[in-house]
């Protein structure tokens, strides 16, 4: 039996059925808790809770729908023959089982259940192809996503003096420095300015495990913890709106000047992770999660074009050998340039409605010029780095090996691509009239509401010149581009820099250890050697054991 068959038919009717429910749900406007006792400590009671909400059930059901299609893309695209095939779907499910975990989680402790088995799974599913690439990847990706465990860990602690860790009952505690720990864990995970180098770095992943890291599990951990756990009234922050507004602006300037195709959509996965936490600390909390669910859309639909690509590509991800996709994989690049535009915010696709919803309410947040213009500033790189792609595979030349056959057919592979992308043009406006989004009236001028217009056409506009231009600038300027404007050297500088001014403060700590936790290691490693002399003698010690033992006791 094939099983990625059985699990893709199981996940996709579970996803109907979680979206039924959160319309009933939203409909009703209700919300369960189910509630299970673990341990009891004096006055602290620990509770297993999941929450039941419209919010939780509607992402839950985009979770399972993106995720069945990856498995029956997976199906062919790792080989369902293959004697590796049965680990890859087992640890797929294991991810997708802790992302469910974490989201139906109002307690800081299942959450944290939910947010280590992500880590350590997308550890696993990094380094799946065992190369030196990978499993430096992988550790570069696991290693920053600790650091936001180690927030967690802390609020955990600190939440004992509240009587619970039911997060969400705690609204009016959001004055405490416990709100600054759980927004720095949400960072690493959503890989915002300080921590973006695991994000590029764990496309050493197989392009299906990509796609599903990328869209809807493991960076939109994040946003989900931010989107739900916090009041409306108290998220406004214009240091974090920075943090939102200077990612989307880092990695779409890295994104035009990167040629791997799978790091270029990362890029764009980043920019659009800083939009939905810039719209979160302006105060959109609505806007922002109806943005995470239609970006999972057609974001993943990217992943999946792009795995075609590289499939019949002999694993190539190079743009410049991309030419003429047209040509030979006709339907696959027509899917491809649709979630591309959907990126963009091109006019009743899915991403427009969505973005323009967080564009057009940020202009009443009443900021300066200079964000302002940052922000369509920004709007407008995204279309420039998504021409690239379009450019490259519509309008430029086949560039690839002359003899080659490469060509469309209908497999699983097909078939997931061409469902989502039928989802990733409807999901957004499907979505707007289900959850009344469009219930706020906003009056503009008429240049104003245009302007986001203009961004997205002059964005396209020198998306198409760069392709023309030859090297204008230094070459310095396109190597700090393409490195992610040396990010990781600054991270590994800083790291030396702790470890350098806290080291004279930890030597002490030193003779702990050494009576402690190396000590008791080397007692016992000693006393099992002794163990196993003693066991593998004759019987004759056995004996006399026995007589020194009864001896002793009388």
């Amino acid at each position: 039996m094939n099983k990625y068959l059985f699990w893709f038919i199981f996940l996709f009717v579970f996803s109907l059925f979680m979206f039924y429910l959160g319309l009933w749900f939203m409909l009703g406007d209700m919300c369960f808790f189910l509630e299970y006792s673990m341990m009891v400590i004096n006055s602290l009671v620990f509770y297993y809770v999941l929450i039941f909400d419209w919010k939780s059930l509607l992402f839950m059901s985009v979770v399972l729908f993106i995720s069945s299609m990856v498995i029956i893309y997976s199906s062919l695209y790792m080989g369902y023959g293959s004697f590796a095939c049965n680990r890859f779907l087992y640890l797929v499910l294991l991810f997708i089982m802790s992302m469910v975990l974490m989201v139906l989680s109002p307690n800081l402790i299942s959450i944290l259940l939910g947010w280590d088995g992500l880590g350590l799974v997308s550890y696993c599913l990094v380094i799946y192809y065992s190369s030196v690439v990978s499993n430096l990847s992988g550790m570069i990706t696991l290693l920053t996503n600790r650091l936001g465990d180690i927030g967690i860990l802390i609020s955990i602690g600190w939440m004992v003096s509240f009587g619970g860790w039911n997060f969400i009952f705690y609204n009016f505690y959001l004055n405490n420095f416990i709100v600054f720990l759980v927004i720095l864990s949400s960072f690493t995970s959503s890989a915002q300015a300080p921590f973006s180098c695991w994000l590029p770095a764990a496309m050493a992943a197989p392009t299906p495990v990509s796609s599903l890291v990328h869209s809807s599990t493991l960076v939109t951990a994040g946003v989900y913890l931010l989107l739900r756990f916090f009041s409306d009234l108290l998220m406004f922050n214009l240091i974090f709106s920075l943090v939102g507004l200077f990612t989307m602006i880092f990695s779409s300037f890295c994104s035009n000047f990167e040629f791997d195709l799978k790091s270029i959509i990362a890029f764009s996965t980043l920019s659009q992770l800083g939009l939905m936490m810039m719209s979160i600390f302006m105060g959109f909390i609505d806007f922002s999660f109806y943005h995470l669910l239609t970006h999972a859309m057609f974001k993943s639909l990217l992943f999946l074009c792009s795995g075609i690509y590289i499939y019949n590509y002999m694993d190539n991800q190079d743009i410049r050998y991309m030419g003429g996709c047209c040509t030979f994989l006709p339907l696959t690049t027509c899917c491809f340039n649709v979630s591309s535009m959907c990126l963009c915010g091109l006019p009743f696709l899915s991403g427009f409605y969505s973005k323009d919803m967080i564009i057009e309410a940020s202009v009443f947040f009443g900021f300066d010029y200079v964000f302002f213009f940052l922000f369509y500033f920004s709007l407008g790189l995204t279309c420039c780095y998504s021409f690239r792609l379009v450019y490259y595979s519509l309008v430029k030349s086949f560039s690839f090996m002359p003899i080659n056959c490469v060509k469309n057919e209908f497999n699983y592979m097909g078939l997931s691509v061409y469902f989502m992308s039928f989802f990733s043009v409807i999901f957004g406006c499907f979505l707007n009239w289900l959850i009344n989004m469009d219930m706020v009236w906003l009056f503009f001028p008429y240049y104003l509401k245009i302007l986001s217009f203009l961004s997205i056409f002059l964005g396209f506009w020198l998306g198409y010149e760069f392709n023309n231009f030859s090297y204008l600038f230094n070459l310095s300027y396109y190597n700090f581009n393409s490195s992610m404007w040396f990010m990781f050297g600054y991270s590994s500088y800083l790291i030396n820099f702790f470890f350098n001014f806290f080291l004279k403060y930890s030597l002490i700590l030193f003779w702990g250890e050494y009576y402690t936790s190396s000590g008791i290691l080397l007692y016992l490693n000693k006393f099992s050697d002794f163990l196993q002399f003693y066991l593998s003698n004759s019987i004759k010690i056995f004996l006399i054991s026995y007589v020194l033992v009864f001896v002793f006791w009388l």
